[in-house]
């Protein structure tokens, strides 16, 4: 901070006050120029005897008003600034800056911008050369060195990535810029979150002849993320992380959020004192929790805080049928009491209300379950078959377990994914030469590829699968013999699975092992899967997800970018999250994984500055609170040098007789107010009210002819009717003797209507009805002489039909005119002055072509084709159509048309200009040209 709050960019223009003495001297020698006054002549009398007195120097006030404006002038030429912050970096010696634009950086990128910018004019200042690079770029990202405005530019196209950073890397291509560079000053305005070998990296930036450091410290208290949402029985539980410090007590609310959006559930988390990590629990349906989609922190601007959701997450209904009674007493010989416990914590579980298969089975898929297993059902009845074939085709996923049932009725059975050989095989019984055989490890290429190889599980019995090409691929899990454990495949958009031995720990010891819940809940979140995904190979265990939509730096889905590259899964090995692949939903529309910034055991660790030998200045981010003062004092300059002009004005004479002293009071207060920087009204508020009122309004509606639109408070329609009315006078100037001045937007409740001819009104069904005051006033315009034009701007009603009219803007046509005293309305005859009041017209066209010109009905209700035209100067009081008049006419600044044509005809926009000279020349003129009385004295003019 500078010792004074205030200092100069250019110090040496003060020298200029030094001549204000010689101002005032100037100033007070020479005087103004003498007040002219008109005298009555006997006053003139009264006063020859007086000796004339001429003022030979400026009034005080006046030479002081002068001076102030001087003083201001050179103080603001001398750039001053209150409370100067003071130069960060001085020094030619290279510098680079360092950017962490990780996840956690969107919430303070401005003040980093800001901080980055101060930097670079520094550097600029000094004449250093510069070096930008973000730590969350692509590899192949310039880093300089650059010149300040290079400089720039680079800073302004870095933006913040939803990713974390990566320092090592990052400080690697930094090392390798700066390997024959000396004196390297180093700004590092990180995020203050660690990552791996973060210190490491920066203790390599010691061996790159780095001279010194700036280390900006952020603050990260506020963060907050999610990085689990489990689905449990009785609600979704959520955890999330936050920076690991001595905090206090601290809640959040999240947000369950569906696809479309909408919130449709939430929670508060509350983290206690000191704690890094918290849960809670989103008591919600099963039904409305297999909707939830994205969870969010609420509060929150960052990808941390939102956590995606896919089917891996959702609560699955499961459906279980068993062969056999389940025997109360002895609970744990019931064949499907070990698959129920195993199921019960992700899953809700079905079970039937009658013991017939034939009913059973269509109750249950009436509950829409996702898996179906049945524990040795034995052969089918047909029809049961079939209900069950065609609902594993539509998606289902059925898992049977073998057992005596199924081993002696497996003949052809066609729910079996492969064929069994009759009877059942024993191992390591008292008459079996084999022993009972472990489990092998499960193949890379199956559904459960990753899972630990059970080491303690065993099998004495199993079903045996007749040798066929294909057994190997269906193959799920082996024993250590080779035959197989569990086989599956794929029907249709279903799966068919079978264990080969019972769900009791008859056969077996794999029901009461853990593995057994494992290989469980693999089948499970698989079972609503519509197919492999695009370039899933099995051969080689991989696949490949194009990216179907990302989260961005804000923490809401938007489509991938360019840089967004397909997601590699190999061996059921899922990648971290990086530039190429942030996170977001990998797939198609029908098959997506959520793939999440927070892995379940992700944590917010602050980073610590490391031990380094080079100096280390600490700083923090800070708003720049400089105001540089030459504007203001250019405002005050301005506004002396106005009421200088109004003092000398007064001087003169000009204006006593013309303005009051309350009047001159009134506008200076106003001058001082506009000059003062925040007053007077807001530029956009200014451009939008295209109404004038009082003086003003009066003065330049009586001045020129104007033509005038009814502003409807739809920003777009006024600007069309303006620009329509702007291209008409344009138009009239250059072909009448009419040079209008440019259109008035007017306020039916305020402004006066009588200084206008006509009144273009665009109907806008969207926009407020007129008060009756408003309809009131128009009536009265209308009855007093003036016309008004109303355009429903829409071709479907240009048959505009009064007793059946179905468009809004119909419709709100006829609730205005229904307030209106009209006249009977036909269209426009072939004979009426309008086809001919400029050019000779046979119909109206607009930016459509389809409606006809309506105006008041003539008197004579003959149609016959001799029938006289009207007589009298009367111009009809109203005119209706449905072309858009204003559409057609309308212009750009530089004289273009605004919109086009239907059909795009050029003629079209021609005969629509036409068509308005003709209604403007029938407004001035009247009937002039079909007064048959003044032929002859035309004619008799036309011959002299």
């Amino acid at each position: 901070m500078s010792a004074l709050p205030l200092a100069f960019g250019a110090p040496a223009i003060l020298l200029g006050l030094v001549i204000l003495p010689l101002i005032w001297w100037l100033l007070r020698v020479t005087p103004p120029r003498p007040m002219k006054e008109i005298f009555p002549p006997l006053k003139i009398l009264a006063q020859l005897l007086k000796k004339e007195e001429t003022p030979n120097k400026s009034p005080w006030w006046l030479t002081l008003l002068r001076l102030l404006l001087a003083a201001f002038v050179i103080l603001a030429l001398s750039e001053p600034i209150w409370n100067p912050r003071p130069e960060t970096l001085t020094g030619k010696e290279p510098v680079a800056i360092l950017l962490d634009n990780g996840w956690s950086s969107n919430e303070e990128w401005i003040a980093r911008k800001e901080t980055a910018e101060r930097l670079i004019a520094d550097a600029a200042h000094a004449g250093a050369l510069i070096y930008i690079l973000g730590t969350a770029e692509k590899a192949n990202a310039d880093i300089g060195p650059f010149d300040a405005n290079a400089a720039l530019e680079r800073l302004r196209a870095l933006t913040v990535r939803p990713i974390p950073v990566d320092r090592p890397a990052a400080f690697a291509r930094l090392k390798t810029a700066l390997a024959n560079v000396s004196g390297t000053r180093i700004a590092y305005l990180n995020d203050g979150v660690d990552t791996p070998r973060s210190a490491e990296a920066l203790q390599s930036l010691q061996d790159a002849g780095v001279a010194s450091m700036i280390w900006y410290e952020p603050s990260i208290s506020s963060l907050v993320a999610i990085r689990q949402a489990v689905n449990n029985a009785n609600g979704l539980t959520v955890r999330a992380v936050r920076p690991g410090n001595d905090r206090g007590q601290s809640g959040v609310t999240i947000g369950a959020f569906d696809e479309k959006g909408r919130r449709i559930a939430e929670t508060g988390l509350v983290f206690g004192a000191g704690e890094a990590t918290a849960e809670a629990v989103i008591n919600a349906p099963f039904e409305l929790r297999n909707d939830f989609h994205t969870l969010r922190v609420d509060g929150t601007a960052q990808a941390g805080g939102t956590y995606l959701i896919d089917d891996n997450n959702k609560r699955r209904r499961v459906a279980l049928i068993s062969g056999s009674e389940a025997d109360i007493s002895q609970p744990l010989l019931s064949p499907l009491y070990y698959i129920s416990r195993a199921l019960e914590p992700f899953a809700d579980l079905l079970r039937p209300r009658n013991a017939e298969l034939v009913r059973a089975v269509p109750e249950l898929l009436e509950q829409k379950p996702s898996v179906v297993i049945m524990a040795d059902i034995g052969k089918l009845p047909a029809e049961t078959e079939q209900i069950l074939s065609d609902w594993i085709n539509k998606g289902g996923t059925l898992v049977r377990f073998a057992g005596p049932r199924l081993a002696g009725n497996s003949e052809l059975d066609p729910l079996l994914p492969v064929t069994l050989r009759k009877g059942e095989r024993s191992l390591g019984g008292t008459l079996s030469w084999k022993e009972s055989q472990p489990v092998a490890a499960f193949p890379e290429n199956g559904p459960f590829g990753g899972l630990p190889t059970p080491q303690d599980v065993t099998v004495t019995r199993q079903v045996l699968a007749e040798p066929s090409a294909d057994l190997y691929d269906k193959s799920w899990a082996n024993l250590a013999d080779g035959t197989p454990l569990v086989t599956g495949e794929a029907r249709q958009r279903g799966q068919l699975v079978l264990f080969h031995v019972t769900p009791e720990a008859t056969w077996s010891n794999l029901p009461i092992s853990g593995s057994f819940v494992d290989m469980l809940h693999r089948i499970i979140s698989l079972s609503n899967s519509s197919g492999p995904a695009a370039g899933d190979t099995r051969e080689s265990g991989s696949a490949a997800l194009p990216p179907y939509l990302t989260l961005s730096a804000e923490g809401t889905l938007v489509p991938p970018n360019g840089d967004t590259k397909p997601l590699l899964i190999r061996s059921g090995t899922i990648p971290p999250v990086s530039f190429d692949n942030p996170p977001g939903f990998y797939g198609v529309e029908d098959a997506m994984m959520a793939f999440n910034l927070f892995k379940p055991d992700g944590e917010i660790k602050p980073l610590i500055r490391p031990e380094l030998t080079m100096p280390v200045m600490t700083a923090r981010y800070a708003v720049d609170e400089s105001v540089p003062l030459r504007g203001p004092l250019f405002a005050l300059a301005s506004l002396l040098l106005a009421l200088d002009a109004i003092a000398i004005l007064w001087l003169g004479g000009h204006l006593r007789r013309r303005i009051r002293p309350a009047s001159v009071a009134a506008s200076l207060a106003i001058l001082a107010l506009v000059a003062v920087p925040g007053f007077g009204p807001p530029p956009a508020l200014a451009q939008q009210n295209d109404s004038k009122s009082g003086d003003q309004f009066v003065l330049e509606a009586v001045n020129v002819t104007h033509l005038a639109y009814v502003i409807t408070g739809d920003r777009a329609v006024d600007d069309v009717s303006k620009a329509g009315l702007s291209g008409l006078s344009r138009a009239l100037t250059d072909s009448t003797a009419l040079e209008p001045g440019e259109p008035i937007g007017v306020d039916l409740a305020t402004d006066e209507l009588a200084f206008f001819p006509l009144i273009y009104w665009p109907i806008d069904a969207a926009a407020r009805m007129p008060s009756p005051e408003a309809i009131a006033k128009i009536d009265a315009y209308m009855q007093q002489g003036g016309t008004v034009l109303f355009d429903t701007r829409d071709q479907d009603a240009a048959a505009i039909n009064f007793d059946n009219s179905t468009t809004p803007s119909n419709q709100r046509l006829r609730d205005i005119l229904g307030g209106l005293n009209i006249p009977p309305l036909e269209p426009v005859p072939s004979d009426h002055v309008l086809t001919k009041s400029f050019y000779i017209l046979q119909d109206f066209p607009g930016r459509y072509r389809g409606s006809p010109l309506w105006v008041q009905a003539s008197l004579s209700t003959e149609t016959r084709a001799d029938r006289p035209v009207r007589a009298g100067d009367g111009v009809t009081p109203i005119m209706i159509t449905g072309n858009d008049f204003a559409g057609a006419w309308a212009i750009n600044a530089d004289g273009s048309p605004l919109l086009p044509t239907i059909p795009n005809d050029p003629m079209q926009r021609t005969y629509a200009y036409r068509t308005g000279i003709n209604i403007v020349m029938y407004m001035l003129t009247g009937n002039y040209k079909s007064d048959q009385v003044h032929v002859p004295d035309l004619l008799e003019r036309l011959g002299n």
